[in-house]
């Protein structure tokens, strides 16, 4: 998302005649690529362990029940 902020944000500064040294704009996407490198490799996922589906309850809906008839009886 940083990325294609980042992208749409030169091209409405060139827009307005506005010139970003595209190395700054290299730089930033790179410094975002190096940090997440080490978030990734920070954050270590462990795999979530289930619960054995043994005991597993089917939860039914009701049958659906016939409407009350509108005849009345006069």
């Amino acid at each position: 998302m940083s990325f294609l902020l980042l992208v749409g944000f030169s091209l409405v500064a060139e827009g307005f005649h506005q010139e970003i040294p595209k190395g700054y704009l290299y730089f930033a996407m790179a410094f975002s690529v190096f940090v997440e490198m080490i978030n990734s490799r920070v954050r270590h996922v462990t795999p979530v362990r289930l619960k054995k589906a043994d005991h597993v309850a089917t939860h039914q809906a009701p049958a659906p029940t016939a409407a009350p008839s509108r005849v009345s009886a006069a």
